[in-house]
């Protein structure tokens, strides 16, 4: 059973999460799981909006180019082994899914679809996306992070909608 929770219910264990073990970013059908370490949470254009990045070279970013929307997962801390199998294997050779004995349901509010097991879910709607211009970031970043110049797509997804799963988390506020 899902409760619609507020924006800030999660937002702090959404961060502690994304420099932890990471959450999951979900977009495609059949829906393909990748962890994702790096997201902004914020108010944008009057709207609740979560950013998340993807590589050109990853299999998520075709999938993300192919939809109008995706689902952020937040997993309890047990699904340690399955964030990293998400993190370390691709989509087009894996169906992580099926290796980490997840279960999707479909959004409430998006076409998109959400890890059963997680303890919370955000659905979002693609409102932007950008690619990062080499020309207007720090040159410390592009050395530390885009050896290889292969600079992520940032997609503004605005929140529709965020969800407790309260078999997961129980019914603590």
């Amino acid at each position: 059973m899902r409760k619609e929770i507020d924006f800030f219910d999660v937002y702090r264990e959404t961060l502690d999460k994304l420099d932890g073990d990471g959450i999951l970013l979900v977009a495609g059908d059949p829906p393909n799981p990748m962890t994702i370490g790096w997201a902004t949470l914020g108010y944008i254009w009057h709207k609740q909006i979560m950013t998340v990045l993807v590589r050109p070279t990853r299999h998520t970013f075709r999938l993300m180019e192919s939809i109008k929307d995706f689902s952020v997962c937040i997993l309890p801390v047990e699904n340690h082994k399955e964030l990293t199998l998400c993190g370390t294997r691709s989509g087009r050779d894996t169906d992580k899914v099926k290796a980490c004995n997840f279960h999707v349901e479909k959004c409430l509010k998006a076409q998109s679809h959400f890890i059963s097991e997680s303890s919370y879910h955000y659905e979002c709607r693609i409102v932007h996306k950008h690619l990062l211009n080499p020309n207007t970031l720090d040159p410390v970043v592009i050395k530390r992070y885009y050896p290889l110049r292969d600079f992520h797509m940032v997609y503004y997804g605005e929140i529709l909608g965020i969800y407790k799963n309260l078999e997961a988390v129980g019914n603590r506020q």
